[in-house]
């Protein structure tokens, strides 16, 4: 089997492999987004033999003590632009909400780069006390994990860079908290790196791991990497996750001393997935003001938690909402939020729909983001009722979208799309994304399941 088994080890080195001690050593997990078939052993056999397997393309296989394990990750599709992008610049940051899997695409895509989590106390202190003995620990190329942690160190990748601008491809550093990153990226790296965003896992992606899941499955389970590969309990996993998220993460961003507030505020927004949040409104329900609120909603959408999909001002009418529609990066953690816990129980919830947009939305921004594209995404609302659920600016071109989560074609879907491409000079191919049958064409409106559709280059193709 060549280069994919029996070697010895008993620590993760700076390559995407698996690696097993030998017994009384300490074993080490394999990375975020690796799922092993069946799981690691306890222990490995008498003869205190390790092993170390690469991972190739979506799988490698070994064995251990004559039993075949089976390792797999999901392709990303950001990979190809990752690697190009770093071929360009000297540094490229990778950001992202946490878990989405950052950590396990650097090491993937870049396996001989030198790799330092500032995650690790140790790690971190030496960056800070010492950068010089930093980077000769670890040297050029060199993944940089959870850099917001010591962002005082883009100063010293700043010098580094402009002691020789032409050499590219030196610097991967990856973190999840927006402000801290964007300041330090902004202040010490402006003109020096590309950033990148990973968001959780596509349908595609998922859809190349596990072909037959359901949609009220999806729905409950969301997108991120641990859920699928290595199978975990949606309902414990998103508990966890919101938990850390907020003990960790909110005290260290926004100082917040009583959390039910804003715990009663991440409840709320969850029921208002895919629609027009009025702040003042939620006042009331939280005891807290809607300066405070407007400062919590920055927050997360900084933290990558909710994102906003900002108004289209049309030739339709004068009259538009001018306010941006929220939505969850992750419509588990809203399904969470909502108190779902079986599929069963999404498929009856009144917002059932409302979860299912937010999917569409969602996998048609990580499309952009995965090709290194701009979002620009868009809604319309006029005060009198008149909506199109998404709008896509590609170049001149609007590509208007109504998303259904029915299984049904009505005609009734492809009125809203027809007027706006009769208003709008500049609109064309407009697209019902829902949950039924494909057609080419239906009353001049182009109509994809959400399982084949693609928001990919060039605004669009079919999954394969």
């Amino acid at each position: 089997m060549g280069d994919k088994v029996w070697r010895q080890g008993n620590a993760l080195g700076n390559s995407p492999e698996i690696t097993t001690s030998p017994v009384g050593q300490t074993r080490h997990p394999p990375p975020r987004g690796i799922r092993c078939i069946p799981p690691l052993p306890a222990s490995i056999g008498e003869d205190g033999r390790g092993f170390k397997i690469k991972l190739e393309n979506y799988a490698a296989n070994g064995y251990v003590g004559g039993n075949q394990v089976k390792f797999t990750m999901i392709k990303r599709e950001l990979t190809q632009e990752l690697t190009e992008t770093m071929r360009a610049y000297p540094v490229v940051t990778l950001t992202g909400p946490r878990q989405a899997g950052k950590t396990t695409l650097a090491r993937w895509c870049f396996p001989s780069f030198s790799y330092a989590s500032l995650e690790d106390p140790q790690v971190r202190e030496l960056a800070v006390s010492d950068p010089v003995a930093f980077f000769a620990r670890y040297p050029e190329p060199v993944i940089i994990d959870e850099i917001q942690r010591v962002p005082e160190i883009t100063s010293w990748v700043q010098v580094r860079v402009d002691e020789d601008r032409k050499r590219k491809g030196r610097f991967l550093l990856t973190g999840s908290h927006q402000p801290e990153l964007h300041q330090a990226v902004s202040q010490s790296l402006a003109g020096r790196t590309a950033i990148l965003n990973l968001m959780p896992l596509s349908v595609s992606e998922v859809l190349g791991h596990e072909p037959q899941i359901a949609t009220d499955a999806l729905l409950l389970r969301g997108f991120m990497p641990e859920v699928h590969d290595q199978g975990m309990e949606p309902t414990r996993y998103y508990r966890n996750y919101y938990k850390t998220y907020v003990e960790r993460d909110l005290r260290q961003l926004a100082q917040i001393r009583n959390l039910a507030p804003f715990e009663r505020f991440m409840t709320l927004l969850a029921g208002r997935v895919g629609q027009v949040v009025n702040l003042s409104r939620l006042t009331g329900e939280t005891g807290v003001s809607s300066t405070t609120l407007a400062g919590w909603l920055s927050i997360l959408e900084a933290s990558f938690l909710v994102f906003r999909l900002q108004p289209f001002f049309s030739n339709i009418s004068k009259r538009t909402v001018k306010s941006p529609k929220i939505y969850f990066t992750e419509v588990g953690l809203a399904s969470y939020l909502l108190g779902l816990e079986t599929p069963q129980q999404v498929s009856r919830d009144p917002l059932r729909g409302n979860l299912f947009e937010n999917l569409v939305v969602a996998d048609i921004l990580k499309s952009r983001l995965n090709i290194g594209k701009e979002p620009n995404l868009f809604y319309l609302r006029t005060e009198k009722g008149f909506e199109v659920d998404l709008i896509m600016r590609e170049g001149r071109t609007l590509r208007p979208v109504e998303i259904k989560s029915a299984a049904t074609f009505n005609s009734e879907f492809t009125a809203a799309l027809r007027r706006f491409c009769t208003a709008e000079p500049e609109a064309a191919d407009p697209l019902l994304i829902y949950d039924g049958e494909n057609f080419p064409e239906r009353n001049g409106v182009r109509c994809a399941n959400f399982r084949a559709w693609r928001g990919g280059a060039g605004g669009g193709g079919w999954h394969k």
